[in-house]
């Protein structure tokens, strides 16, 4: 950190007053040459970290000129050699022995070159503005957003806020993301240009790249428990987790055998999947509910009850991995009218995780979706491939997490394709 040369405020300042200006002038003399500027650079730094000013300093490589200024200071010589070394309490007893500095060395490199700001104390006010910058995020996690404590402590350890902005601009950025998180998740979903425009008046303050995107991104993530990625298509996929909606007809939502629309039910009566766009179920959502709707991870296990069953099957909607916000406003339609929800997904950390984000969004039973049925999977399939990843939790089923750690192995929907086949054909 650089130390500021004319700053009035928190500074050290000498004893004794003014310094006369005879003796400023007999001081410029002996000190205040450009040949001796690396010493009472030196000085002024020692005295900015609240350092002594003893023993010695050296510059290394000095030019003659810089060498004849510290033989008239001292008296005498300071030494041969590459280096030329003084040492700072033999030029303090010089000046108060000459009368050119009085009050010692460090009064006199005040008065040459003004007031020396502390970094001690620079540093305090500095943290003191951070802690201000982030009393937003303190208020929300206080009253609203209790599980983003973790999420908000992290940001305060890993310096992104900091690399982002400085902490006047700082307080802003993260008040404004706390006022978005308070927010969200939005529901019914809403485009993203929208909600800025009503949030913050600015429609673009969420565009790709802004510091406030980036920081209520990531908080929206500690909310959804969307995963890492990268890329615009991932980007977009985590903020509709939320309910933001950067468009509304790519988000789309994946089913077999629904009714409620004439393009549902002539997909129904055809056996065939339809997919539904977050547009579609916003401005025309089914007209009614089945009693129950099974709900799978992974479109291939759709596409083979579509050609196994065809209009047979009963309405199957398809997650295709995370929950997009068409997903999610489907299942609560569904759900709001009746439906009970069955979800089935991969057994491992990545299925355990998106079905955890759903059952935060939407209520469901699990379909053959609890330890048992991982127990059976995994006995009937000897060459299942390892579990790899981070483990999480199964709220659904406390023993789902134990079994998958016990057993190690990974079961993915298409493993038991046969059992859920079976299921929806009775």
């Amino acid at each position: 950190m650089g130390v500021s040369e004319d700053s009035n405020e928190n500074t050290s300042t000498p004893p004794g007053g003014a310094t006369p200006p005879g003796d400023r002038d007999r001081l410029a003399r002996l000190l205040g040459g450009p040949e001796l500027a690396w010493l009472v650079d030196r000085v002024r730094r020692r005295m900015a970290r609240d350092e002594p000013l003893t023993g010695p300093v050296t510059l290394s490589d000095p030019t003659p000129a810089q060498r004849e200024a510290a033989e008239r200071l001292l008296g005498r010589a300071p030494g041969a050699g590459r280096s030329l070394r003084i040492r700072l309490d033999a030029v303090d007893a010089v000046l108060r022995r000459s009368g050119a500095g009085p009050d010692g060395l460090a009064a006199a490199v005040t008065a040459l070159t003004g007031p020396v700001t502390r970094l001690a104390e620079v540093r305090e006010q500095e943290e003191n503005a951070w802690r201000e910058a982030y009393a937003p995020l303190d208020t929300l996690v206080r009253t609203a957003r209790p599980e983003l404590a973790a999420w908000a402590d992290r940001l305060r350890r890993d310096g992104l806020v900091r690399r982002l902005a400085r902490p006047q601009a700082a307080t802003k950025l993260l008040g404004d993301t706390a006022e978005a998180l308070r927010r969200l998740p939005a529901d019914p979903a809403v485009s993203m240009p929208a909600f800025a425009a009503d949030a913050f008046g600015d429609a673009h303050a969420l565009d790709d790249g802004t510091p406030l995107a980036t920081l209520v991104l990531s908080g929206v993530r500690a909310l959804t428990g969307f995963p890492d990625g990268s890329g615009a298509e991932w980007r977009r996929e985590a903020w509709a987790s939320a309910g933001l909606l950067k468009d509304a007809l790519s988000c789309t939502v994946l089913t077999l055998g629904l009714r409620g629309t004439p393009a549902l039910d002539w997909a129904a009566d055809a056996g065939e999947p339809a997919v539904l766009t977050l547009r579609q179920l916003t401005h025309l959502p089914p007209r009614t509910a089945p009693t129950a709707v099974h709900v799978c991870e992974n479109p291939a296990v759709l596409a083979t009850v579509a050609d196994t069953l065809g209009p047979a099957c009963p309405p199957l909607v398809c997650l295709q991995g995370q929950p997009s916000a068409a997903a999610l406003t489907l299942l609560r339609h569904l759900h709001t009218h009746g439906a009970t929800l069955l979800y089935h997904g991969d057994f491992d950390w990545g299925g355990l995780r998106i079905a955890t984000t759903l059952l935060h969004r939407v209520p469901w039973r699990p379909w053959r979706y609890t330890a048992a049925d991982y127990r059976a999977a995994a006995t009937a399939t000897p060459l299942a491939p390892p579990l790899t990843g981070t483990p999480a939790t199964a709220p659904w089923d406390h023993e789902l997490c134990p079994a998958l750690t016990e057993l190690g192995v990974r079961i993915e929907e298409e493993t038991v394709l046969d059992d859920l086949l079976a299921d929806l054909a009775s």
